[in-house]
């Protein structure tokens, strides 16, 4: 008898951790970043390559649909916040790779930088309220409220700590402060 309820509680472990018969694969926050930044990269690179925007963007889009997707639940908090600045590094890193060799570098990268954020920005907001809008009901409510709950406790706990903190140089109550402060003596 035990055996067999061993048998079903290892099915279901294996079932929730996406072996046979279970869920697709999941990422962690950092996974799904990677993603997103996979995507990013080479969109840009493709679309220096071509001389064509679309794939830059359309990749970012992309990755960030595929990371918020198979990201664990419990990490969407981090994959929502990153979108921007992993745009910023795709970017960055393509237009370093594609400028090697060629003239300036620090002019060459700055250029192309500022050139492919301009052209790309409505891909960029695209792809951070895509990935908000698809996390809202894959958890992200939960995760605002945990991360809540846990700043309202360490708040809490600090608190209580400076509450009533041990001052032995000055005591309100000492002889000293009384007659400062019926002289009118102050600090």
């Amino acid at each position: 008898m035990r055996r067999g309820s061993r048998r079903g509680r290892g099915a279901a472990a294996r079932s929730r951790a996406g072996g046979p018969g279970g869920s697709p694969t999941t990422l962690t926050g950092r996974g799904g970043i990677v993603v997103i930044f996979a995507a990013g990269l080479v969109g840009a690179l493709l679309s220096r390559w071509l001389d064509w925007e679309l794939p830059a963007g359309a990749g970012f889009v992309a990755g960030c649909v595929l990371a918020v997707l198979t990201t664990r639940p419990a990490d969407l908090l981090t994959l929502v916040v990153s979108p921007p600045l992993v745009f910023l590094a795709a970017t960055v890193l393509a237009e370093f790779l594609t400028t090697l060799g060629q003239g300036s570098m620090l002019r060459g990268v700055t250029v192309g930088v500022l050139t492919s954020l301009a052209t790309t920005a409505p891909w960029l907001f695209l792809g951070t309220l895509l990935v908000l809008l698809l996390s809202l009901p894959r958890g992200l409510p939960a995760n605002v409220r945990e991360l809540r709950a846990k700043l309202a406790r360490t708040r809490l706990f600090e608190e209580e700590e400076n509450e009533n903190p041990v001052r032995w140089d000055e005591s309100p109550d000492s002889p000293r402060d009384r007659r400062r402060l019926h002289h009118g003596e102050v600090d």
